[in-house]
């Protein structure tokens, strides 16, 4: 097990490092962006294709945020710092994690949001689904 979470890690830092750079923007109508409304925007866009999703804060003032990503035994499976500006957003590729029940938290001084999604396999490849 901890082998996996190390390596689950390890993907997740070198996916989000390739990634990091793209604008996070839905590549089809169908897709829907979940928005959790706070006096800080915050944003989960399904990635569809890749299996994942992607962060977007728009904050008022600038500060750090913060995403954790915790399995369905409250274990931190991956950690992640998002830019200091007003605007923040990042793409998470989820497709290497094992099938089961995840939960993803986004916190700044002002904010603290969670939301589930859960992993598994369709047969041809990893879907990750938010919830």
């Amino acid at each position: 097990m901890k082998k996996f979470v190390t390596r689950a890690a390890l993907f997740l830092a070198l996916g989000v490092g390739v990634c990091s750079t793209v604008s996070a923007k839905p590549n089809n109508r169908r897709t829907t962006i979940k928005h959790i409304q706070t006096h800080e925007q915050v944003s989960f866009i399904p990635l569809h294709q890749k299996g994942g999703f992607a962060i977007m804060v728009d904050k008022p003032e600038p500060g750090s945020s913060v995403v954790i990503i915790y399995d369905q035994y409250k274990n931190v499976v991956f950690k992640d710092r998002l830019t200091k500006g007003m605007k923040a957003e990042k793409k998470y590729i989820l497709s290497d994690l094992a099938n089961g029940d995840y939960t993803v938290e986004v916190f700044s001084k002002t904010h603290d949001i969670k939301t589930s999604f859960y992993v598994y396999d369709n047969g041809r490849k990893k879907i990750v689904h938010m919830i």
